[in-house]
């Protein structure tokens, strides 16, 4: 299909949305007629109140002709002068592809590059462009591949994709805001009824009455059917463009591999899923390690540490690359399959240009640390900014894992709690085992009917691996209260704690996680035995 062709289709489908708004807000108003017309006055007003409120969010979606400035991802804007090495090659790709280079570079905290442009009178005529590029990205690339990747942004700016697809995009995005004020509305109605149900609650049960069970289910609904009405004309405007925009990607890969090489374009789509699977496991279990603590890691670590930790864990990344996506990631996602996208690229001759070549590509920057540092002062939210600052990594871990200790409630905490009527104290636990109740308070843990009802050998096998979790966090807190547990940090492996007193000054791994392991084993056996256990604890304090 030719770019006159899309346009058109594009265009099109756009003007759909419109009519589809300009045929509910006809629907509404012949509503309102005819409730005037033989409902009583009071019915016919609620009515037509009913009707403003829901034409509201469907012309708000009509007006939205432009995407609202600063919808795009935080960031840093660079000039030439801030990065000379970047914007050069920026320029020298653009001249490569045959296209302008953009006018804006914007240098953001995700694994990703995208470029956007702003085009006038409905995309037929090209406007600013900016190109969106991740620093998380060119911490993980090569020059080499990050040269494949702005090849392929490229390439849909040679294309006309950038001017075309606004279109498809603008409608994408007016239906995706009307389905979202609809929703928005419908969860505030429903917030408004459960509050107003829960006061209407607590006043019986203040007079001694019963309080009605809670229901929700009708509020809103009318805002919700709205939305299901918007959500079936977006899903055939996306079945509609699919075909041309994964077109449009598998022209880009090859514009890529013409500009940047063959091997360094299949090198960089195998290796940008993997970091993006990296940089969401970095941010869960590093970077934001310390938010229930208030506390952030070093300036300039939230975006540094990545870098770290992809060169200590190169061999789990190895083996993530040899396990490429074979399906898209939605039934609507514009890009195709990874694996379908790396085997056409491979297909190409060899041009004898490699994926490894230049160096990395962080060091395009005139100061890395510089850029990390401010990254976070831009992608960061006010609130997260005032966290205290860690010294180090192994300090912030400690800090958070004292922190989550103690807000601890397992399951075991609140079976205890119910089965003491105290509070639920390891020492209480303890004796608790040794009175030969463990199993009995094990019937109080959250089981489906299923393992409650089997024998008593299989129902301990069942719900022991829950009481071993929940025992051992129960010991952990114990010593993180009294300040005497150790968090061994690392990049390559999950944190591992070193227990403290004359347990960690013994050989072997008397000290580790495995001492503790095997304590907790002896305390849950079917014949149980919590001297080991007892003997790991530290000593109960003395009253003054």
């Amino acid at each position: 299909m030719g770019a006159t062709l899309r346009a058109l289709r594009a265009l099109v489908l756009l003007c759909g949305f419109y009519l589809l708004s300009l045929v509910l807000l006809a629907a509404l108003a012949a509503l309102d007629a005819a409730a005037f017309g033989w409902a009583p006055a009071a019915v016919a007003g609620k009515i037509a109140i009913v009707s403003l409120l829901l034409a509201v969010p469907i012309v708000r979606g009509m007006v939205m002709l432009r995407t609202p400035r600063g919808e795009g991802p935080a960031g840093i804007v660079v000039t030439e002068a801030d990065e000379p090495r970047l914007w050069a090659l920026v320029r020298e790709l653009a001249s490569a592809t045959g296209t302008a280079a953009p006018d804006t570079i914007v240098l953001t905290g995700d694994v990703n590059a995208a470029v956007r442009e702003e085009p006038r009178l409905l995309g037929l005529r090209p406007g600013p462009r900016r190109l969106y590029l991740g620093v998380p990205l060119l911490t993980g690339l090569t020059e080499a591949r990050l040269r494949a990747v702005l090849a392929h942004e490229y390439g849909h700016f040679t294309g006309g994709d950038t001017r075309l697809s606004a279109l498809v995009v603008r409608g994408r995005a007016q239906i995706g805001r009307t389905v979202g004020h609809f929703h928005a509305r419908a969860d505030s109605k429903e917030a408004a009824e459960r509050a107003r149900q829960e006061q209407a609650a607590a006043k019986r049960t203040a007079k001694g009455r019963k309080a009605k069970e809670i229901d929700t289910a009708g509020a809103g609904f009318t805002y919700r059917m709205m939305a299901a009405v918007y959500t079936a004309y977006a899903k055939l405007y996306m079945r509609a463009t699919l075909s041309t925009a994964r077109a449009q990607e598998y022209a880009a890969d090859l514009a890529a591999a013409r500009i940047a090489g063959r091997d360094a374009t299949a090198s960089a789509l195998r290796e940008i899923p993997v970091l993006a699977a990296a940089h969401g496991f970095y941010l869960e279990s590093y970077a934001t390690l310390g938010l229930p603590a208030r506390r952030l890691p070093p300036r300039g670590e939230f975006f540094g540490g990545f870098g770290r930790m992809l060169t200590a864990r190169a061999a789990e990344l190895a083996r993530l690359r040899e396990k490429l996506p074979t399906e898209p990631a939605s039934p609507y996602d514009s890009h195709p399959p990874i694996a379908d996208r790396v085997a056409r690229v491979e297909e190409l001759p060899a041009d004898g240009r490699g994926a490894e070549d230049g160096g990395p590509a962080l060091a395009l920057l005139a100061d890395p640390a510089r850029t990390l540092a401010a990254l976070e002062d831009e992608v960061l939210t006010d609130e997260v900014r005032q966290f205290e600052r860690a010294p180090g990594w192994e300090p912030l871990l400690d800090s958070s894992m004292a922190v989550g200790l103690a807000t601890l409630d397992t399951p075991l905490h609140r079976a205890l709690a119910f089965h003491t009527q105290a509070l639920p104290t390891l020492p209480a636990l303890l004796t608790v085992i040794d009175d030969g109740q463990l199993w009995q308070l094990a019937q109080r843990l959250p089981l489906s009917e299923e393992a409650a009802a089997t024998r008593a050998e299989e129902f301990r096998e069942r719900v022991r691996p829950v009481l071993r979790d929940c025992l051992q966090s129960m010991v952990l807190a114990e010593f993180s209260a009294r300040s005497l547990l150790h968090w061994e940090f690392s990049w390559s492996r999950p944190a591992a704690v070193r227990l403290p007193g004359s347990a960690s000054d013994l050989d072997g791994e008397a000290g580790t996680e495995a001492a503790l392991g095997a304590a907790v084993d002896a305390a849950l056996a079917d014949h149980p035995d919590t001297a080991p256990l007892r003997a790991l604890l530290p000593p109960a304090p003395q009253p003054a």
